[in-house]
């Protein structure tokens, strides 16, 4: 293998230029021609390819988002579509191709690994919903940012003595809500995976009011729904002054954690070696501290899971 190539796909998620300088600069470490397609699979359809050298990769890794920006393509999904990406891979001599993304990025790698040209997918997702990995490249990021919000928010329902509902990403995945809620000890944390238990959020209120609480957070990721109608709710049920903050894509932006950039770097590294070792139809990803590598196909037909000790942990101590 001569020439390899590198794309991110998705949203994006900080740490995902570690990951790119990683792949860059192993591939040449090594010997190998190395590519950047920009705009994921829709760039790589429209030939949105140029070469990569070291100096490429410089003063990025403690950049947020993605050198080489990021789309989703539904024209890539098509047969057609996935033709108009080999061509592009042929004309340029592209021998491999790594994937930075979350699972849609991985069917798009797959469907490319069928038809001759090996993929290796490395999971760049905030969500931190792909299965077989500890962690994925951009949770600890936003992670952190969203405690840093709520840190701030507490402040604010602490003087006014209010209740506080903050609607954090994760329209699949509670990961961000339970750790961020787990982490910054919220009242009550809604996440898509367990069922929204409405009387159990108000029982929790109310007791905390009769002891004297001054305010309450309450973490809702938005796959449970609309925090500002969660709110209302609250606020009718309790008579309790109410206020919702959406953080929103702030989540997503910001320079990367020491814990995600040195997670990015690994993982890149780890998926050339693995183009080199002539494999293909593989996602890296970290267990315990170890680097794993896993079949693309394993990996889509699993479900994430969420932590159900961390969620009864939760509950039990925000009594």
């Amino acid at each position: 293998m001569k020439k390899i190539a590198v794309l991110t796909s998705g949203g994006d998620a900080p740490g995902m230029n570690a990951a790119i300088r990683a792949v860059v600069r192993k591939s040449i470490y090594h010997g190998l021609e190395i590519y950047g397609i920009e705009n994921g699979f829709q760039g790589l359809m429209n030939g949105n390819i140029r070469k990569m050298e070291i100096g490429s990769v410089g003063d990025i890794i403690q950049r947020g988002g993605t050198i080489l920006f990021s789309a989703r393509s539904e024209e890539f999904k098509t047969p057609e579509g996935q033709q108009r990406g080999i061509e592009q891979l042929k004309k340029h001599e592209i021998e491999g191709l790594i994937v930075i993304g979350g699972d849609g990025s991985f069917r798009g790698a797959q469907k490319l690994t069928e038809s001759g040209f090996p993929c290796i997918g490395i999971p760049g997702t905030i969500d931190n919903d792909i299965p077989g990995t500890d962690f994925t490249i951009g949770f600890d990021t936003a992670l952190n940012t969203i405690i840093e919000a709520i840190d701030k928010i507490r402040d604010t329902a602490t003087s006014h003595e209010r209740t506080y509902v903050i609607e954090v990403m994760g329209r699949d995945a509670g990961d961000l809500a339970l750790w961020a809620g787990l982490a910054d000890g919220a009242e009550s944390i809604l996440i898509p995976e367990k069922k929204d238990d409405f009387k159990a959020v108000i029982s929790k209120l109310k007791r905390g009011h009769e002891r004297g609480k001054k305010h309450s957070i309450i973490i809702l990721a938005e796959g449970v729904g609309s925090g500002f109608a969660y709110g209302k709710r609250i606020q009718d049920a309790t008579n309790l002054e109410t206020r919702v903050t959406v953080l929103g894509h702030i989540q997503r932006g910001g320079s990367p954690t020491a814990s995600d950039r040195v997670l990015a770097s690994r993982l890149g590294a780890k998926a050339v070696d693995l183009l080199l070792a002539g494999n293909g139809g593989r996602v890296v990803g970290i267990q315990q501290n170890q680097l794993v590598d896993h079949d693309i196909l394993e990996i889509l037909d699993q479900k994430h899971a969420i932590n159900l000790d961390m969620y009864k942990l939760s509950n039990e101590l925000s009594i």
